[in-house]
């Protein structure tokens, strides 16, 4: 093998965090490389965020067309087309991966370079790309960013069934008939939801009590009438402990409850039970970094691993699995490493939005949260349907709901249940970053009729 090729900057994994990274610091002036396994842009773009919304907006259309007669609109003989649902969804994705070549390509040039990386020294990787020949790197400095992958419990006949995955789905070019969901966090709604708009039957099996745990109950059960009132059925408190068949043909579930042990038949099975990082049987050791029991690399709170001038970013640092914290990630080595800061992971505001319809949008503490820390609280907690601008949407269906310090009359953490929540939950953040008191919302002249103004209504209720 020739010596190695010595960089500055040596950045393995284009996601989010490394690709913005990569593309900042070369346009700089930095020596810089960049090495990817095949994405370009990473996974958010090619298997992830932005396909996935690209099919929930399909189901979308699917299910206003399936109501348009409730809006006055007579639509006959409408159908799904899976294929041409998939050929939208490409599209979208092929776009943004030819922006991101085309800025990729523009700083980094032949320092853009595609292949699998393995860790055989401290700030050194062997590249083996589709030549076959392998190519040495070394970095003065090191940014991992290697990503996450779904993950596959090992359950009996589970393997043999050849089960859908987040990534899969998405290229599932026609309508399954009966698809059986494992996992009721954010992928197996936002997923369920959709194919069921499309035509399919949908069970979602869920090991705890509700659906997206991590809410409170209320949100929770509100989500489940939701999901129950378009004929999705839900299967809580389950635990799926044996599969035989195959997916994309028929699939046979023994699943345990409270109440005993029973059979779930479909014709498809997606697994949807969380995301693995991609740091095994990569050399890891031999760079000196250290990960924890679940795979996970070990960093402080700037970002910095166990080995010297080496940082990992985003999802396999157990950063919280989202684009937007992926940047966040970005910015505080940048800002660290390179600026001279000393930015920090410690109390980040980190909003979150489930891309079901409505959407669900999430600020900050919940109730549960909030009491488990002993702080004092008052809950505001209004209906979807007393904002005006749901009215006209004929989108009445949710909540909104904001836990307050009794004391400051700050605004700790507030979700909402309804048409455009990510965007309100936004406006929320900014009250919450500019630590505004709860009345600031309640008393501001807000556009009429937005779904903003919803804030007035929440922030005017009593409080319990």
């Amino acid at each position: 093998m020739s010596s190695a090729d010595s960089y500055e900057v040596l950045i393995v994994g284009g996601g989010k965090a490394g690709k913005t990274l990569a593309a900042d610091l070369a346009r700089s002036g930095h020596r810089t490389a960049l090495v990817e396994r095949g994405m370009i842009g990473g996974t958010c773009i090619n298997v992830g965020c932005i396909p996935t919304k690209a099919l929930v907006k399909s189901a979308t259309v699917a299910a206003l067309v399936a109501h348009a007669a409730d809006l006055g609109i007579r639509v006959d003989h409408w159908a799904t087309d899976m294929p041409a649902v998939v050929a939208h969804k490409r599209a979208v994705v092929e776009g943004m991966v030819a922006l991101n070549w085309d800025n990729l390509h523009g700083a980094l040039g032949e320092d853009f370079i595609f292949g699998e990386a393995r860790f055989i020294a401290p700030r050194t990787v062997e590249v083996r790309g589709a030549s076959g020949a392998p190519r040495r790197l070394t970095g003065d400095k090191l940014f991992i960013n290697l990503g996450a992958e779904p993950a596959m419990p090992s359950l009996p006949g589970l393997a043999e069934a050849a089960p859908l995955t987040s990534q899969s789905a998405l290229m599932l070019d026609r309508l399954p008939d009966h698809l059986v969901i494992m996992g009721g966090g954010y992928i197996g709604v936002e997923l369920g939801q959709a194919f069921r708009r499309f035509g399919s039957q949908v069970t979602i099996i869920q090991r705890a009590p509700h659906l997206l745990p991590a809410e409170d109950t209320d949100i929770s059960a509100a989500i489940e009438t939701i999901f129950r009132e378009d004929g999705i059925t839900l299967v809580l408190s389950s635990e799926v402990i044996a599969v035989a068949g195959r997916s994309g043909g028929h699939v046979r579930l023994q699943v345990r409850s409270p109440e005993g042990e029973h059979t779930i038949e479909g014709s498809d099975l997606l697994v949807a039970v969380g995301r693995v990082p991609m740091t095994r049987g990569i050399g890891l050791q031999e760079a000196g970094v250290a990960v924890d029991a679940h795979g996970f690399i070990v960093v402080n709170d700037r970002l910095e691993t166990t080995a010297p001038s080496t940082w990992a970013l985003a999802d396999c640092a157990g950063s919280p699995q989202q684009t937007h914290v992926a940047l966040d990630d970005y910015r505080i080595v940048k800002a660290n490493v390179f600026a001279g800061g000393a930015r920090s992971t410690s109390n980040r505001l980190i909003p979150h939005t489930v891309f079901m319809d409505p959407e669900l949008g999430r600020i900050g503490l919940t109730e549960r949260e909030a009491q488990s820390k002993g702080l004092d609280i008052r809950v505001a907690k209004v209906p979807t349907s007393v904002v005006p601008r749901a009215r006209t949407l004929a989108e009445t269906r949710g909540v909104l709901k904001a836990v307050i310090d009794a004391r400051s009359h700050q605004i700790l953490g507030f979700a909402m249940l309804g048409a455009a929540a990510g965007e309100v939950a936004a406006a929320v953040q900014m009250a919450m970053l500019g630590q505004l008191p709860f009345t600031a919302l309640r008393d501001g002249v807000l556009a009429h009729p937005t779904m903003a103004e919803g804030l007035n209504y929440l922030f005017a209720a009593p409080l319990r």
